[in-house]
């Protein structure tokens, strides 16, 4: 998620992605059934968290131990000053597509001076369809930080989660603050953030590693001449203290919530804040709290090397492979295909003049390692591009990972992922030179993606605001049971996090699924979607844990 997350060479989020139907076969015994219909966008929408979540922020030590500290918990009882908020009514209309209604909320911006200025947050609903009786709402999250709860309730939940599922619960989003259509932070212009996208992220000489710096200040500035004020108030803690609010708006005693990727992250906040109003919570594709930033960006780059290695064994078996016919050649190959790129890129039929380099080949990449239903088109962009000198195929991949439109414009996912993160912990890295000093660790982790993804963890390095969180256990001691989700070879949150996570909460149910891709709910195991689905409609989470 995720699996908070940072900004270049980093996977994400996003709504504009081309992803394939595919069917799969779990490895654990799971008989597979056809995979929901669900874009590459929106995976990566939902997996924004990741990358970026491991490359902001975080401890100076590569080696840093995790957390020793846990989250406090709120007070029971809601402060007086916060009363207003509290009890406010939401005015319903109808938005975006057929069946689903839209609001606004007001929060404090600053909650320790709640009777300052509020900020205004989107919030949407498609009410329970029945039959059968409503069990109240259900607050869904796709990750990021940065990615559109809205978008994805209207262009996935809210259509494709389970029928019994919608028919019981109102599904509900809200855009956290800073994100899509909760005041949105805004740092740079389209044709500016292809410029930033474009930028060389494994810089080869000082003249490269000032350009790469140039790009990143220029990056935070923008960011603090659009929201100043807001800017400061993007916390995950602050996000998670919004989302109460939200549940008492609604009516609801306990909060029930499915958040994937970064959303494991927010809604492992909610219940260390709130432990007495956690109703029913899903944590899928879980990151762990506890860790340095560094420590994050190491596992995650790992994580990938690990999907990206499961890809490999498949690529050879297929008869279309480009990059050799046995997997360890691979990796090599695609290695020396971006170093190619890095002296010449290719071109492309981009309208704007685009042309393929290394940063948005690997970008591209990148993407497709969030769902293995994206492989094959994978193969298809660097077919293209490496025996047709097309670049088309690529770029796509990475503009949907990147969420730009055909017409040059950007969501603010990449905005609000810098921010949140650079403000959820201390940067990894504070100068170049201790990058530098820290490739031989991350080549190590991944020779194909290991460089890029270090040099990306810099950019919080550069930020206007000062950091507000530290690395934290949760432990939600007193909550209900609450169901964590990982999968084994998932890119973007390694499945050691959720393992972790398990042991933090007080009253986790681990589920395993053992498979690829980046998180489980809805991609295609029964085992994987019927325990869930028990669990949200009955209130039954396994009593151990279950492997699927």
């Amino acid at each position: 998620m995720h699996t908070r997350r940072s900004s270049p060479v980093t996977p994400g989020a996003s709504p504009t992605g081309h992803g394939r139907k595919s069917t799969r076969r779990s490895h654990g015994g799971d008989r597979s059934v056809p995979r929901r219909t669900r874009t590459l966008g929106a995976l990566l929408a939902a997996a924004t968290l990741l990358v970026s979540a491991c490359t902001s922020g975080g401890s100076t030590h590569s080696g840093s131990p995790a957390a020793e500290a846990a989250l406090a918990a709120l007070p029971r009882s809601t402060p007086a000053a916060l009363a207003p908020y509290y009890g406010q009514k939401l005015t319903w209309r109808s938005c975006g597509a057929p069946g689903f209604q839209c609001a606004t909320m007001r929060a404090p911006l600053d909650y320790t001076e709640p009777d300052g200025e509020s900020i205004r947050l989107a919030v949407a609903r498609k009410k329970a369809t029945g039959p059968g009786e409503r069990l109240g709402s259900l607050l869904v999250n796709p990750g990021g930080p940065g990615g559109s709860a809205i978008g994805y309730l209207q262009q996935y939940a809210g259509i494709g989660y389970p029928a019994d599922v919608r028919a019981r619960y109102d599904m509900v989003a809200v855009d956290p603050r800073g994100v899509a259509r909760s005041e949105p932070v805004e740092c740079l212009s389209g044709r500016a953030m292809d410029r930033y996208t474009q930028t060389d992220f494994t810089p080869d000489d000082a003249t490269e590693t000032a350009e790469l710096v140039g790009a990143y200040k220029k990056f935070a500035e923008g960011c603090a001449a659009d929201s100043p004020d807001v800017l400061r108030h993007l916390s995950t803690a602050e996000a998670a203290r919004d989302m109460d609010i939200l549940r008492a708006a609604l009516g609801d005693k306990k909060l029930t919530y499915v958040g994937a990727s970064y959303g494991t992250f927010l809604g492992a906040t909610y219940a260390g804040l709130f432990p007495n109003r956690v109703g029913r919570l899903v944590l899928d594709g879980a990151m762990d709290p506890s860790l340095p930033a560094r420590r994050m960006n190491l596992d995650q780059t790992a994580g990938f090397e690990t999907a990206f290695q499961a890809f490999a064994r498949d690529c050879v078996r297929q008869p279309d492979c480009p990059l050799g016919t046995k997997a360890a050649q691979v990796g090599r190959n695609l290695k020396s295909f971006f170093g190619k790129l890095d002296a010449k890129p290719v071109p492309t039929d981009d309208p704007d003049g685009r042309r393929l380099g290394e940063s948005l080949a690997t970008t591209g990449v990148i993407a497709a390692m969030y769902d293995e239903g994206a492989w094959g088109q994978l193969r298809d962009a660097l077919s293209e591009a490496m025996e047709k000198n097309d670049g088309a195929g690529l770029l796509a991949l990475s503009d949907s990972y990147y969420e730009r439109d055909a017409d040059g414009g950007y969501t603010n996912l990449m905005f609000a992922n810098a921010a949140v993160n650079c403000l959820d912990l201390p940067p990894a890295f504070a100068t170049p030179d201790e990058v530098r000093a820290s490739l031989p660790a991350f080549e190590k982790a991944s020779p194909v993606f290991g460089e890029g993804l270090a040099w990306a963890t810099l950019n919080c390095a550069y930020w206007p605001v000062a950091p507000t969180g530290e690395p934290q256990r949760i432990e939600a001691k007193g909550a209900a049971p609450i169901i964590v989700v990982g999968t084994t070879r998932d890119p973007a949150t390694p499945y050691r996090w959720a393992q972790a996570l398990s042991r933090q909460l007080s009253s986790a149910r681990l589920v395993t699924y053992e498979g690829d891709g980046h998180t489980a709910y809805g991609r295609g195991s029964k085992c994987v979607d019927n325990t869930i689905n028990a669990y949200l409609l009955r209130g039954t989470p396994p009593t151990r844990e279950k492997r699927c």
